[in-house]
C-alpha cells in the first residue's frame, strides 16, 4: 500500500470513530428528550425494568416474563419479531 493510501485509510477510521463518538455523546446528552431511555436505575435507586424469568422452548425462541414499573409482559423471542403474548397490571409490592 502506498503511503498516500495508508494515510487516506487512517483518516477515514479517525473520522468514523469520531462520528462514533460525537453520537454517543448526542445521544447521551439528547436521548431522553428524543424518547430514547437507557434502561438504568431510576433516581429512587429502584430498576425500571426487570427479568423475573426466562424459559427456553425450543433451540430458537424463548418465553420471557418482564416486569416494567407496575406491568408484567409475557414476551416470546426468537421469531421475525418479538411477539407480546399477555400484558397485565400488576400491583405494587410493599
Amino acid at each position: 500500500m502506498e503511503m498516500p493510501m495508508l494515510l487516506r485509510a487512517v483518516a477515514a477510521l479517525v473520522l468514523v470513530l469520531g462520528l462514533l463518538l460525537l453520537l454517543a455523546v448526542a445521544l447521551r446528552m439528547w436521548g431522553g428528550k428524543l424518547g430514547l431511555v437507557a434502561l438504568s436505575p431510576d433516581k429512587g435507586g429502584g430498576k425500571k425494568i426487570q427479568l423475573l424469568e426466562a424459559t427456553m422452548l425450543d433451540s430458537r425462541h424463548r418465553l420471557v416474563r418482564v416486569r416494567m414499573e407496575n406491568r408484567e409482559h409475557l414476551i416470546l423471542l426468537g421469531g421475525a419479531s418479538p411477539v407480546v403474548v399477555e400484558s397485565r397490571e400488576v400491583k405494587e409490592s410493599g
